[in-house]
């Protein structure tokens, strides 16, 4: 039996932009209902309760926090996941987003492929029947079900810390970990593990997945840790 398409709702008034991201979800196999509109945008979510709704913070009518403060109120859409996209970067724009009920939060501008892969992030912590059991991002591929890593189609033998630093990394790319982070991540709260064990780990998991030529995409990012990044 097919597993049934999840189900976003894009809620986005940059028409560029949202054919943009219709394609490239649409592509990964997901139903993409989409509106300028702030009322239609609660209206559609009522008529059919979506999976995951990606909401732009500026839109037509109601605004974007309004919306999502909205779909938190109803019963039946409490526990959807909420993205917000905005062009607001500032420290207090984004706090009272989340404070308003967004799960997660992606300043404009972004790679649909940063979208995607959190998306899946937010569905696989929340809803993981839904979400699947692989992580893509760019040429690698992660198939948690089988224990398996591919990199341009080829397989790549990871050890077991390795692959759950990359399976970390991979569920939110772009985002940069501090040695510590990545120890309470990966390792747990081990007092017999150093910040200098990452490094070591890291290193590995840079020569498995590059081997001798392909471009590396993990980014050290000088007096604050390491990042999943094929953009440098």
């Amino acid at each position: 039996m097919a597993m049934e398409k999840p189900r976003l709702l894009l809620v986005e008034d940059d028409r560029a932009l949202a054919d943009l991201l219709i394609w490239h979800f649409d592509r990964e196999g997901y139903d993409v209902a989409r509106t300028a509109d702030g009322e239609e945008a609660l209206l559609l979510a009522e008529e059919r309760v979506p999976d995951l709704v990606i909401l732009d913070w500026m839109i037509e009518g109601v605004s974007g926090i309004e919306v999502c403060r909205r779909l938190r109120r109803k019963g039946s859409t409490a526990a959807v996941p909420i993205i917000m996209l905005t062009a607001r970067g500032e420290e207090a724009d984004r706090i009272r987003g989340l404070d308003t009920g967004a799960d997660d939060y992606v300043t404009k501008p972004f790679s649909p492929r940063e979208l995607m892969a959190r998306v899946g992030a937010v569905l696989r912590r929340i809803r993981p029947a839904i979400a699947g059991e692989k992580l893509v991002y760019g040429d690698i591929e992660l198939d948690s079900t089988a224990h398996r890593v591919r990199r341009a189609g080829k397989n790549v033998q990871l050890g077991p810390t390795e692959y759950r630093l990359l399976h970390h990394l991979m569920e939110n790319p772009g985002r940069v970990f501090s040695r510590d982070r990545l120890l309470d991540a990966v390792w747990g709260h081990d007092p017999e593990i150093d910040a200098r064990t990452v490094d070591v780990h890291v290193r590995r998991l840079r020569k498995a997945l590059n081997g001798s030529d392909l471009p590396d995409v993990i980014r050290t990012v000088r007096s604050a840790g390491y990042s999943l990044d094929a953009e440098t």
